[in-house]
């Protein structure tokens, strides 16, 4: 899907939104996910593999900090690890300097001898690869199995459009992000748990609340530059239109 989408944008110059959003209904829990999922009848077989809780060093029982640090599964602990390792290689290395370059300034990138398409279609297939790894993580840990629909994902990945945006398009802060939003999902069941009297439909609409509060507050153009938003963002490079 990330290969299409960068052939789309990138090769025949489409609109970004229209192409992410076409692929996304073509793909996703209404399109040829449910097809496979209700041909293969995922549906009604059990979870073969999953991704269960580690107890590392066997702190796991530690008060407060133990279930957050030590009680983890294997995907949370390399979600760590890749956050860092992404944000070191777009703050500190030569090729992550040029797609900062790419994003802020096609034209100059060009002129400076960097491939601006060839780095487009990389980063894009490798962002690509790590949606799917995200997907695959509610499969494989979160809700262990295949359900038909958008049940299984819940809409998360609208989220994480806005918490790129929420973070500054900085990884390290995306990281944190996604822990804010993960927390706001998971106040209905933990406020429920301990008998607290609240609508559950308001707590549940929360994070989708804050995704768009996050997306207004950004639609300015104002707000895009203070944001730190790239340049060149959505925008098709074309040489000869330097």
């Amino acid at each position: 899907m990330a290969a299409i989408h960068a052939f789309l944008v990138i090769t025949l110059r489409a609109n970004q939104i229209v192409s992410g959003l076409a692929l996304t209904i073509f793909a996703g829990g209404l399109g040829l996910s449910a097809y496979v999922g209700t041909e293969l009848g995922l549906a009604d077989l059990p979870a073969t593999h999953q991704f269960g809780d580690l107890d590392v060093l066997g702190l796991g029982d530690l008060p407060v900090v133990g279930p957050i640090l030590f009680d983890q599964s294997a995907l949370v602990y390399v979600s760590w690890g890749l956050t860092l390792l992404v944000a070191l290689y777009l703050g500190r290395t030569r090729w992550g300097l040029n797609v900062r370059a790419v994003g802020e300034a096609p034209a100059s990138a060009d002129a400076m001898g960097i491939n601006v398409t060839l780095y487009r279609y990389v980063h894009v297939l490798v962002g690509g690869a790590f949606a799917g790894v995200a997907g695959a993580c509610y499969s494989l840990s979160i809700t262990a199995g295949w359900t038909s629909g958008d049940t299984l994902v819940s809409g998360a990945g609208w989220i994480a459009i806005a918490l790129v945006i929420f973070a500054f398009w900085r990884a390290e802060l995306c990281l944190v992000g996604a822990y804010l939003f993960g927390a706001l999902s998971a106040l209905p069941f933990a406020l429920q748990a301990r008998e607290v009297n609240v609508t559950p439909e308001f707590l549940y609409a929360l994070p989708y609340v804050m995704t768009i509060a996050v997306l207004v507050i950004v639609s300015t153009g104002l707000s895009k530059r203070r944001l730190g938003a790239p340049a060149a963002l959505g925008v098709p490079y074309v040489r000869e239109e330097r």
